[in-house]
């Protein structure tokens, strides 16, 4: 037997808060009756009572409550076996690990903040499978299309400016790993988010959008950072911070680059946002687009489904209830 409402359980102090108050009802009545008349004479005013019918209608109410709760906590027990079906789009996210993701304008950083408003689209999700890319200088699949929400969570936890050593940024690298990393060859229920601040510096991102759209994948890119730019800080090996800089020595300022995330997004029939510390903008791109993409049956199997059972403390309850009300207090005279 299991329960589906236990948080209605501490009512069950009724049934002694009950007992104790007709405990005291009967001792106040007694002493009444006692400061009433003289004792010999108590047996001749109450003749007519019955005092084991009252006890016993007090406990059939202690009895009914204790079965009242017992039925708002909600039993549960024997089952039946349903078929469940699982509808959602295939969603891959591809987060740019790049040095210029430690850029802090958008705090913490540009990397963490995109991570933490991945684990919020997280709980938005309704079914769907989702996958991870993690993209630099080239791109890996750090986590397959799966429904186990669990694995993909420890999979994000993973990603760190440092998982890929392959410098630079390759948008169409991470295009391409998304486009392979969806199984169904079906030109629907796909959908790319791409987060990165645009800074391109490997092959033609455009051309990649072009192909990943022959294969029905939307992709939504979400712009991370500032057009003003910023400077890039990283730790050397004496553990203190110091800005990035070039070949040349000179130091290095990271700018969103919105065209090339605009030209990708509209290329593929998806979207284009500006995440900014505030409003990433996640939940926004899956309410409006994704969510209202054709979905596919992604999973069916037979669940349990546990038989509720509150009607039989209930009616348990009312049964008693009728008793106690039926029930006369009076003694019957014999004629």
């Amino acid at each position: 037997m299991i329960f589906s409402n236990l948080r209605y359980a501490h009512f069950f102090w009724l049934a002694p808060a009950l007992i104790i108050f007709y405990v005291l009802a009967f001792k106040s009545r007694r002493k009444a009756l006692e400061n009433f008349a003289q004792r010999h004479l108590i047996p001749m005013l109450t003749a007519t009572v019955n005092l084991r019918v009252q006890k016993l209608k007090a406990a059939l109410v202690v009895l009914a409550v204790c079965f009242l709760v017992l039925a708002l906590i909600g039993p549960r027990w024997g089952f039946q076996w349903h078929e469940v079906k699982r509808e959602g789009i295939d969603i891959i996210v591809a987060i740019d690990t790049s040095r210029s993701m430690l850029t802090q304008d958008v705090k913490p950083n540009r990397l963490e903040r995109s991570k933490l408003a991945v684990e919020e689209l997280m709980d938005l999700l309704q079914g769907d499978r989702i996958g991870l890319v993690a993209l630099s200088g080239s791109s890996f699949l750090q986590c397959p299309l799966t429904l186990d929400y669990g694995a993909f969570a420890i999979a994000l936890d993973a990603i760190d400016a440092e998982i890929i050593p392959h410098g630079g940024t390759s948008l169409s690298s991470a295009i391409t790993t998304a486009a392979e990393a969806f199984e169904n060859k079906e030109k629907k229920y796909k959908a790319l988010i791409l987060i990165t601040d645009g800074e391109d510096h490997v092959g033609d991102p455009v051309k990649a959008a072009k192909e990943a759209a022959k294969q029905g994948i939307k992709i939504f890119c979400v712009g991370v950072g500032s057009k003003a730019g910023e400077l890039i800080p990283v730790v050397d090996e004496t553990g203190n911070v110091r800005f990035l800089k070039d070949r040349e020595g000179r130091v290095v300022k990271s700018r969103l680059n919105e065209t090339v995330l605009q030209n990708i997004a509209l290329t593929a029939d998806g979207g284009y946002i500006h995440a900014s510390g505030t409003e990433f903008g996640l939940d926004m791109i899956y309410k409006e687009k994704i969510a209202a993409m054709e979905k596919k049956e992604l999973k069916s199997k037979l669940q349990k489904r546990r038989e509720e059972r509150y009607q039989i403390p209930a009616i348990i309850a009312l049964g008693l209830i009728c008793l106690e009300t039926f029930l006369s207090e009076r003694k019957r005279r014999l004629s």
